[in-house]
């Protein structure tokens, strides 16, 4: 029986992005983005996606797929973290009628993607030029932070790191990020990576300048946090982003020693790609060579923003089911 057409989805803690490709390294078609809110749980999303594209009148029902999800994957249930839903992944193959159905953290598909991305697709951010053949690293913060990379393997193919590095504990390199960290450990015990990289972070961090300054808060969205600061209308929201960016090199850096990620380091996520020239402007790469002896290691490393649509997708249609 064919493999196509299969159902690629990049499943994140706010959208639902479906599409389809009905061939083997055929283009990637039908592309929805749908709210998870609004859909009781992700079998409900994929059948109501399936229903609008009419893809069993059009001959168009998935035969196999690959969802990227954001949530560890270490057996048949999956739940995500920040979001609701939970399912098994061989109750949903069935209930869809598929031959096969693989599921994988969204970064891990995402990871897949990086040798595939045009140099269109991916802005630099300082550093040398990519080595071939060597690790990449891949981090990314949306409603959570993301974290991945890609091993090079002996046969010139590559294999994705599954982790959840976004929730390492959250460095601090001087006394005013101390007086952050201690706040935040006030109100959450352990503060992780994620806890301030992410779309929430933002907020949390604004309210906790707030706080420090001994001012109220307003009730302020991400993205509200996000346009007061990058305007500048907004001391505390600025300040809150400065600090998201910092904190992001020195997380991006851990990452790429750890890895050794000669092979670039690449950013994706909804949040960073949005910051445009201010994250380019920022002390993020400054904190990413800041490493002492390794600065100059740290320094060789290119960094890319990846201004794609739907990269995830891309991984999804290149991942092997059969394994």
């Amino acid at each position: 029986m064919s493999a196509y057409p299969r159902l690629l989805g990049d499943i994140g803690g706010t959208h639902v992005r479906l599409a389809l490709q009905s061939e083997a390294g055929g283009p990637i078609t039908c592309i929805r983005t749908l709210a998870l809110a609004a859909h009781a749980d992700l079998e409900a999303a994929i059948r109501a996606y399936l229903a609008a594209e009419d893809a069993a009148a059009r001959g168009l029902w998935p035969q196999t797929a690959c969802l990227g999800v954001a949530a560890p994957v270490l057996g048949d249930r999956i739940q995500m973290i920040n979001a609701p839903w939970s399912f098994s992944n061989e109750g949903l193959r069935q209930s869809l009628g598929l031959q096969q159905l693989r599921c994988l953290n969204d970064f891990t598909v995402l990871a897949l993607a990086l040798p595939a991305l045009p140099d269109s697709d991916l802005r630099q951010i300082g550093g040398g030029a990519v080595q071939p053949r060597m690790t990449k690293a891949l981090l990314g913060a949306g409603t959570g932070l993301g974290v991945s990379g890609l091993l090079p393997t002996p046969d010139g193919g590559w294999v994705p790191v599954a982790g959840e590095g976004g929730h390492v504990s959250l460095p601090s390199a001087n006394e005013a990020e101390d007086r952050l960290i201690q706040a935040l450990r006030a109100r959450f015990g352990h503060v992780s990576a994620e806890r301030v990289m992410s779309g929430s972070g933002l907020v949390l961090l604004y309210e906790t300048h707030a706080a420090l300054a001994g001012r109220a808060a307003a009730s302020l969205t991400p993205a509200e946090v996000t346009q007061r600061g990058l305007a500048g209308s907004c001391p505390l929201c600025r300040a809150a982003l400065h600090n998201f960016c910092e904190w992001f090199g020195a997380i991006s850096a851990n990452l790429a020693v750890t890895l050794g990620a000669q092979g670039g380091l690449y950013i994706g996520g909804g949040i960073v790609p949005k910051l445009g020239d201010f994250f380019e402007q920022s002390g993020f790469r400054r904190r990413f060579d800041d490493k002492g002896r390794y600065s100059a290691y740290l320094g060789a490393i290119p960094v890319f923003v990846i201004h794609s649509d739907y990269p995830a997708l891309l991984g999804a249609s290149l991942a092997r089911l059969d394994v």
